[in-house]
């Protein structure tokens, strides 16, 4: 991420998006790179971003049911 000043708050995080943005594309049928058109290489972001709300819903629905 060279020029980036987004701070990463979880350790890994990096190398952990970079293996389901490949598994999401496998799933998708799409060949990431420039040649491919930014609507497929958008849904693959797309999808990465729904996963990750997705799992954060479910993390804080287990720690409120953990304080209840």
């Amino acid at each position: 991420m060279a020029g980036s000043r987004n701070k990463l708050l979880i350790p890994g995080i990096e190398q952990y998006l970079d293996s389901i943005k490949y598994e999401i594309a496998e799933e998708f049928g799409v060949q990431l790179g420039s040649n491919t058109a930014s609507r497929s290489n958008g849904s693959v972001g797309g999808e990465i971003t729904k996963r990750l709300v997705k799992h954060a819903q479910s993390e804080l629905a287990g720690s409120q049911n953990q304080e209840s």
